[in-house]
């Protein structure tokens, strides 16, 4: 997968900040006491799909319909199942991925953000040409949060 990402620096997106990330990430293997030769070289091994998550945040009132509305915040990430295999990698678990990854730049992005990122493995993920990334855009308002996704069904 080719290293580019399309978040600019205030999402926290470009590959020099991924690698940086996961660099200082605490390296703690919490199953080191009951490993055996033999085992599987993950603790977890997950499948699903990965979805580009856009956030909005800092929403003074709720879109209406017709208007332009301006959020003071954004952030973007790998979501969908994504999200579990980021949070059992950071609790030291050696975590592998399945999943399709768009053969487009959000595709790359999330790829690069996983692997990179959170060191997970995504050995038997694929690339598919073709392909498009799913993405969801969430805006959050007075503590709910509203989303639209686009992907396939």
């Amino acid at each position: 997968m080719p290293s580019h990402a399309i978040a600019g620096e205030e999402t926290g997106g470009d590959p020099e900040h991924l690698t940086q990330t996961a660099r200082h990430q605490t390296q703690v293997d919490p199953l080191a006491a009951l490993r055996a030769p033999g085992d599987p070289p993950w603790d977890v091994y997950l499948t699903g799909t990965v979805f580009l998550d856009i956030v909005f945040t800092g929403l003074d009132t709720a879109p209406v319909r017709g208007t332009e509305s301006w959020a003071r915040g954004m952030g973007s990430s790998p979501g969908g199942v994504a999200n579990m295999a980021a949070a059992l990698a950071r609790l030291g678990l050696r975590t592998s991925l399945a999943a399709a990854f768009g053969d487009d730049h959000y595709g790359e992005y999330c790829w690069d953000a996983l692997a990179r990122g959170e060191g997970i493995d995504l050995t038997p993920s694929r690339t598919v040409p073709g392909w498009h990334s799913p993405v969801t855009v969430s805006m959050a308002y007075e503590g709910e949060r509203t989303m639209i996704s686009h992907g396939h069904e």
